[in-house]
């Protein structure tokens, strides 16, 4: 399976590695599935996990950041989306879709109200992480 993880659930994941989310690094790691990124989705995963406040709430550490990254690289696959999108409320969340349409993406896993309103997108279904992981 080929999916699309968003941003949202990426940091979810590594807050509550326990928790839903942290079932789908879990599945990435096991080769479960591929995760399909574009270079700017990595961007803003560092982004945000890179904010100090962020890391001092959450005890993340440059380490941990690092090791997510190398985790979505070696598992994952890099498509350089050739379609502009600009479908959802939110215009910086076209990127996942875009990613998705370039990676040709069984599904794009999100908890973001603006894509999930969206789904099937061009075919491809918008899942909650707990949908996702019923799947796989």
């Amino acid at each position: 399976m080929r999916a699309v993880i968003d941003t949202g659930v990426l940091v979810s994941a590594l807050v509550r590695r326990q928790g839903v989310t942290g079932q789908i690094l879990s599945a990435l790691r096991d080769g479960r599935f591929v995760a399909i990124y574009t270079t700017s989705m990595l961007v803003e995963v560092v982004e945000v996990l890179g904010r100090a406040p962020f890391r001092a709430k959450y005890h993340i550490h440059p380490e941990d950041i690092a090791a997510l990254i190398d985790l979505i690289r070696l598992r994952g696959e890099l498509v350089i989306p050739r379609r502009s999108v600009t479908a959802c409320r939110d215009p910086k969340d076209d990127r996942f879709l875009e990613a998705g349409l370039a990676g040709e993406a069984d599904a794009i896993v999100s908890g973001d109200a603006d894509l999930l309103a969206l789904t099937p997108f061009e075919g491809i279904p918008i899942l909650r992480a707990a949908e996702f992981l019923a799947l796989i």
